[in-house]
């Protein structure tokens, strides 16, 4: 997407890990991020990366952003365990965090997401992500729907990939 359809996806960010990688997130409040928990650890000390060293970009396009931010704190859920890339399937349910930013975004431009109830089983949804291949933009990925609600978890037939971590779902 370019130019005005691009606008509905500003508070969707890249978020910017140390020098160990990326994730999306997704502006939901002036100050507050949504993101993937274990976008918050390394997954060669499986230590919890340094809020500090996370940086916000809203709406990274082609080497620039709507807004940047630092991260303040970070809030992983209580319930979640970081297992790196050997853990139980079960752990998706719980891989959430919320990140607080060091100042809000207040510009207009960027409107914060609402939190919707979980999509139902069939609902159509889609996935707005830098995932590997498409770093410089958020994108929107192939619609997709809910295949089913498990161990409370939606699995979906969308196809993401490194990068998308984290991203927002859409239920259209």
């Amino acid at each position: 997407k370019t130019g005005v359809e691009a606008r509905h996806w500003e508070a969707v960010g890249r978020l910017e890990i140390g020098t160990t990688g990326f994730c999306t997130g997704a502006l939901i409040s002036d100050v507050l991020v949504l993101t993937a928990a274990h976008c918050l650890f390394d997954s060669r000390t499986q230590e919890r990366v340094d809020p500090k060293v996370i940086e916000f970009r809203a709406g990274w396009r082609n080497g620039s952003a709507a807004a940047f931010r630092n991260v303040r704190r970070a809030v992983v859920h209580p319930k979640y365990n970081y297992g790196g890339p050997d853990a139980d399937f079960r752990e998706v349910a719980n891989d959430v965090a919320l990140l607080e930013l060091s100042h809000p975004i207040r510009n207009g431009r960027i409107q914060p997401f609402a939190i919707a109830p979980r999509p139902v089983k069939g609902a159509r949804v889609g996935v707005v992500s830098y995932a590997q291949g498409r770093e410089t933009a958020p994108s929107l990925q192939q619609e997709c729907r809910v295949m089913a609600r498990q161990f409370g978890m939606l699995v979906m037939s969308c196809d993401v990939n490194f990068g998308a971590s984290g991203a927002p779902v859409f239920d259209f």
